[in-house]
């Protein structure tokens, strides 16, 4: 592209004299680089390649330094990138800024931070500037560049770029824009499939310069553009809510007095569907989408009172000020093994197949499309913060079909055009990377594909790192017995409840709440032997332990030796006659038998019985 100029940086005490990998990562955006982080920490040797000399993408190089959702769920990588800006900014409300989002900074500083954490992975190779122009899939994946004339190759490749860009290369079905309702029954998809896709925006960061520092007057400008982006009193559109000028400009107010202009409503949103466009193409679109927002900037400065507010040149190394990238919400989607549709989200227990047991990542916010920008914007279904419980992100959607140990990432995994509106946002991204990471380490680690590696192993090692397969907000990671309700839940043996309150999209596990027999369902756990070994009518410790060691073979146990094993499992309270609490359970089930990981599944949930 012709905002970057062309260099290649190494990050890491690796060479790229030998261009053979272990795995290859296509894209150092929000996924690319915590899938690098992950695979190089579990021993793979690792190269990625980035075409601009950020590492971030959406949230640094492109701007969108507020992280949507998550907020009560920090798992694995998204956690420490928290902390380390938490870190760097000396603490946690330091972050909260603005009021679109609990967790804002400044690009620049992401970056930084990454490339510190980057930095110290011996096995983590990067290339900046480098763009791919060829892949070829034999045994191996070989890559060939724009810009020398090395191969590179690798037997795992992984596309995290913004837009999909490989999966075309390696002549892999893909879809863009908006499903039908019949494609996958979802009530609020349109009657027929198009290719709209959402808006992108050219984010621009300003800065409180304390002193008048209006632009001069951006060509085809016209006030009308944005009269109906706040509440000026001369929009005549009235059935949209239009917030104060002072809500719209702290709206995205990041610390140093800086502030992010990323307005939706009447705003800096551009539409162009870039994805299958040239190179050339899309600069053109984008210098547009450019224009755009700084006519915005000027409708700023000159009728909104914020003439102090100006583009902070300080923020990118881009001789306009402006982000490397624009911020794209929707590219190509691959075709997965699976696919996570909304109906999955909304109702995860009553489909046809379990993904929920499947997770690897988890996400709270709603489904939120961006489209007011599109000339028909009237016409298209209203998407604007669909509400959904909380879900998981299954391994499927990560594993194209038809091809052997390549991985797709960042917002092209499989899932349904609605469902993007939601896994697009960055702590979601940045799980999915963290996830392929783990995935494609094991496969190097077990010399075996990638769909030959045990689903159960990867959200093990997910869980390791203190990484969430299953969204429950009542649950925090660092619980003594986090990992032992995630084990139970994810086997279906016990069951959530996701609701919608308000702004707060959440799933609930009620871990302290008695444990009630019709909590429990064990229909296809042949382990359980249920027609053998029934279940007891009463929930008291005594009955679940004498109902275990029956499932075990063991001779039950008197009281004193329950009163051990309850000690050594680090629960408290012990009274036989006393219910149960779900929590209580679901250590008891994971200590005592482990169903989780004696029983694999198989990418749609089901339980693989050998």
């Amino acid at each position: 592209m012709a905002y970057v100029s062309v260099f290649l940086l190494m990050l890491s005490n690796s060479s790229c004299s030998n261009s053979n990998f272990d795995i290859i990562i296509v894209g150092g955006g929000t996924s690319g680089i915590a899938s690098a982080i992950q695979s190089s920490r579990l021993g793979s040797k690792t190269l990625l390649i980035e075409e601009s000399n950020w590492l971030g993408g959406m949230m640094t190089s492109a701007g969108v330094s507020a992280m949507d959702g998550n907020y009560k769920m920090p798992s694995g990588f998204l956690k420490e990138f928290r902390d380390s800006l938490v870190s760097h900014y000396g603490h946690l409300d330091s972050l909260k800024t603005g009021w679109v989002s609990n967790l804002m900074f400044e690009p620049s500083i992401g970056n930084r931070i990454l490339k510190d954490i980057a930095g110290s992975e011996k096995n983590l190779t990067i290339l900046y500037g480098t763009t791919i122009d060829k892949v070829v899939k034999d045994k191996k994946f070989t890559l060939k560049t724009k810009e020398n004339a090395v191969t590179y190759k690798s037997k795992i490749l992984i596309d995290a770029t913004e837009l999909g860009d490989l999966i075309p290369k390696l002549n892999l079905p893909y879809f863009i824009g908006m499903d039908s309702s019949k494609r996958f029954k979802e009530d609020i998809a349109p009657e027929f499939s198009n290719d709209i896709v959402q808006d992108l925006t050219y984010v621009i960061i300003l800065k409180d310069f304390g002193k008048p520092m209006t632009i001069n007057q951006p060509k085809n400008y016209n006030k009308n553009e944005f009269i109906c982006s706040y509440d000026s009193g001369e929009c005549n559109e009235q059935d949209k809510k239009l917030w104060s000028n002072e809500k719209l400009i702290s709206y995205g107010q990041l610390p140093n007095k800086k502030y992010m202009i990323n307005w939706p409503i009447n705003g800096n949103d551009f539409y162009v569907n870039s994805i299958e466009m040239s190179d050339e193409q899309r600069f053109i679109n984008y210098e547009k989408a450019k224009e755009k927002s700084l006519r915005f900037l000027y409708f700023i400065q000159t009728e909104m009172g914020f003439s102090n507010l100006s583009i902070d040149y300080d923020e990118y190394p881009s001789k306009d000020g402006l982000p490397l990238i624009p911020y794209h919400r929707e590219s190509r989607r691959s075709k997965g093994k699976v696919t996570l549709t909304l109906n999955d989200i909304k109702s995860p227990y009553t489909q046809q197949n379990s993904l929920y047991r499947t997770g690897i990542a988890v996400g709270d916010y709603p489904v939120d499309h961006h489209h007011g920008a599109y000339s028909n914007y009237s016409n298209l279904p209203k998407l604007d913060f669909y509400p959904v419980p909380s879900y998981s992100v299954p391994i499927g959607s990560l594993v194209p079909e038809n091809i052997d140990n390549f991985i797709v990432i960042e917002k092209s995994i499989s899932v349904s055009n609605l469902v993007n509106g939601t896994s697009r946002l960055q702590p979601v991204v940045m799980q999915i990377g963290q996830a392929s990471g783990v995935l494609a380490s094991l496969a190097i680690l077990k010399k075996k594909n990638i769909d030959q590696i045990k689903i159960r192993e990867v959200q093990s090692e997910i869980l390791k790192n203190s990484g969430y397969i299953l969204p429950y907000v009542d649950v925090d990671s660092e619980d003594l017995n986090f990992i032992s309700y995630q084990k139970i839940g994810a086997c279906g043996i016990l069951r959530s409840e996701g609701l919608n309150i308000g702004w707060e999209n959440k799933t609930l596990f009620y871990p302290n709440s008695k444990l009630d027999k019709n909590d429990i369902y064990l229909d296809d756990w042949m382990m359980f032997k249920p027609e053998e070994i029934p279940f007891p009518e009463k929930m008291t410790i005594k009955n679940i332990l004498h109902w275990i060691y029956k499932i075990k073979e063991e001779p039950s146990l008197n009281q004193t030796e329950y009163y051990e094993v309850w000690k050594n499992l680090n629960l408290t309270n012990f009274n036989l006659q006393r219910t149960v609490t779900r929590g209580e359970f679901s250590v008891l089930l994971d200590k005592i038998i482990d169903p989780f990981s004696k029983v694999d599944i198989n990418y749609y949930g089901n339980l693989i019985i050998k």
